[in-house]
């Protein structure tokens, strides 16, 4: 899965504009939660770019970047949780999971083969 890191308030804004023209994926984790770990496996090993839309994917280490993550939350409208998953379109939300609900044949639904 090729992340691009989501580090700076900057990028949140710009990424709500980017998700106009294709579909963006935010991956909020937590490098100290046992449950983030195993999410962020079953992405990374289920991920298949073959089976689904292009997406561009962002990596959001909450822990260091606590500011950017609060920012998400707010820009997006959605209520801040760990780990967390949301798929933008058209510079709104159309899928947000957390925790042992974000599964990957969910994200087949959202994110179909063009």
């Amino acid at each position: 899965m090729n992340w691009t890191e989501l580090r700076t308030e900057a990028q949140v804004e710009a990424i709500g504009e980017e998700s106009k023209s294709q579909p963006v994926l935010i991956f909020k984790h937590s490098t100290r939660c046992a449950i983030s770990a195993t999410v962020l496996n079953r992405l990374e090993r289920n991920w298949n770019a073959d089976k689904m839309a292009p997406v561009k994917a962002y990596f959001l280490d909450l822990l260091l970047h606590r500011n950017v993550s609060q920012l998400v939350a707010e820009y997006f409208n959605v209520q801040h949780e760990s780990p967390q998953l949301l798929i933008l379109q058209k510079g709104e939300p159309v899928f947000v999971r957390s925790h042992l609900d974000i599964r990957f044949d969910e994200l087949l639904q959202i994110l179909p083969k063009n």
